[in-house]
C-alpha cells in the first residue's frame, strides 16, 4: 500500500512506512524482529543498543538489508539526535534510486521510553512528509516479574504507548503468571491489540498491517520517567574460552546480581569450532547458547554486554575474579 503526503507546493511525495518495535530489556524484540525480516526482507532497519558494543545485529545476520545502528545510550536521550539525521540519509537515499526497501523498522533499546521517537516522526516536519508512522509494536515478556512494571517505569511507558502488545516466553510461564499480565496489560493498554507469540511464531500479517490510524494520544497516566540509572558494562575477549567455563561464570553473576543484573548479551568463540556463539540472559535466567553462521568479517573476539542498574563495581570486579579463576 502506497502512503502520500501533499508538500507545500503541492507536490504527491509517497511516504515510507515506518514501525517501531518497543519492549523491555530481554522481552524478545529481536526475536520478534528476524520474524518480520522473513516474512517482509524488503526493510531497512535500525537498531539502537543501550551498550557501547552493538550486539543484537548479529542475530539478523542472515538477513541482507540496510542496517544501521545506534549504540550507546537510549533513543529517548543520549543518542536522540542521532535518529534524525540517520533517517534524511536513508530517505535521500531512497530519493535517489536505493529502492531497496519498502519499510523501516526501528528497534529501540530495552529502556527506552518510545514517545521521544515518535514526537520525531511525527514533529520533524521534514520527516513527517517522507515517512508515514503505522504504529508501535511491544513485546512483554510473560515471565517478567509483576513489581518490574512498578520498579521500572520504562516498561510502563513501552506498553502505554504500543498499538500492538506482543505477550512472549507464554511456554515458561504459569497460567497463573500469564492471566496477572493480561489484568495488567489491560490497565495500562486496554485499547492495544493483544497478540501471543512463542519464538517469534505468529502471523506477520497481524503485525504489519494495523488496522487502524496510530493514536497520538494516550488514556492512560504515565508516572514520571527520572534518570533510569541504567549502565553497561562491556567486556571483549580476546581468546576462545571454553561454553563450560563460562556457562558457570554468567550463571554465578546472574543469581548472586539478581536486582542489578538486567540484562546479558554476547557473542563468544569457543574452541570447539569456529562458528560463534550467541549468548543471552535476562530475568535471572540464562537462556541456551545458540551457534551463529561463520562470516568472513569476524575477528575471533568475543563480545559481553551486561545492563546493569545501580551500584555495578562489585559486580564487575566479581566478574573478572569468575573469570580469571
Amino acid at each position: 500500500m502506497n502512503h502520500y503526503s501533499l508538500s507545500p507546493s503541492s507536490k504527491v511525495i509517497e511516504r515510507i512506512p515506518v514501525f517501531i518495535i518497543s519492549g523491555f530489556l530481554g522481552s524478545g524484540k529481536t526475536t520478534l524482529l528476524n520474524r518480520l525480516l522473513s516474512h517482509a526482507p524488503k526493510s531497512a532497519v535500525i537498531i539502537n543498543e543501550f551498550g557501547t558494543t552493538p550486539i543484537d545485529q548479529q542475530l539478523l545476520r542472515e538477513h541482507k538489508v540496510p542496517l544501521s545502528t545506534l549504540v550507546g545510550g537510549c533513543l529517548c536521550c543520549q543518542v536522540r539526535g542521532s535518529l534524525t539525521p540517520l533517517l534524511k540519509n536513508l530517505r535521500m537515499a531512497w530519493d535517489s534510486g536505493n529502492k531497496s526497501f519498502e519499510r523501516v523498522i526501528i528497534e529501540t533499546s530495552g529502556v527506552a521510553n518510545p514517545e521521544p521517537v515518535l514526537d520525531i516522526l511525527l514533529r520533524e516536519r521534514w520527516l513527517a512528509a517522507r515517512y508515514s508512522l503505522q504504529g508501535v509494536i511491544t513485546t512483554v515478556s510473560a515471565i517478567m516479574d509483576e513489581d518490574h512494571f512498578d520498579y521500572f517505569p520504562e516498561a510502563q511507558a513501552q506498553i502505554a504507548w504500543a498499538d500492538t502488545v506482543v505477550m512472549t516466553q507464554t511456554d515458561l510461564a504459569t497460567a497463573q503468571a500469564i492471566a496477572k499480565l493480561e489484568a495488567r496489560l489491560l490497565t495500562l493498554a486496554p485499547a492495544a491489540t493483544r497478540l501471543t507469540a512463542v519464538q517469534g511464531a505468529l502471523d506477520p500479517n497481524a503485525l504489519l498491517n494495523f488496522p487502524k490510524k496510530f493514536r497520538r494520544l494516550r488514556d492512560t497516566e504515565l508516572p514520571d520517567l527520572p534518570d533510569h540509572g541504567f549502565s553497561s558494562i562491556t567486556l571483549q575477549l580476546e581468546h576462545p574460552l571454553p561454553w563450560e567455563r563460562l556457562q558457570k561464570v554468567l550463571e554465578y553473576l546472574i543469581a548472586h546480581y539478581p536486582k542489578q543484573l538486567v540484562r546479558l548479551k554476547g557473542m563468544v568463540y569457543t574452541p570447539e569450532q569456529n562458528r560463534p556463539l550467541l549468548v543471552q540472559g535476562s530475568a535471572g535466567r540464562l537462556y541456551p547458547a545458540m551457534r551463529l553462521p561463520v562470516r568472513t568479517s569476524d575477528d575471533g573476539i568475543g563480545r559481553l554486554v551486561i545492563i546493569t542498574q545501580g551500584e555495578v563495581k562489585s559486580l564487575a570486579e566479581d566478574l573478572m575474579t569468575q573469570l580469571r579463576s
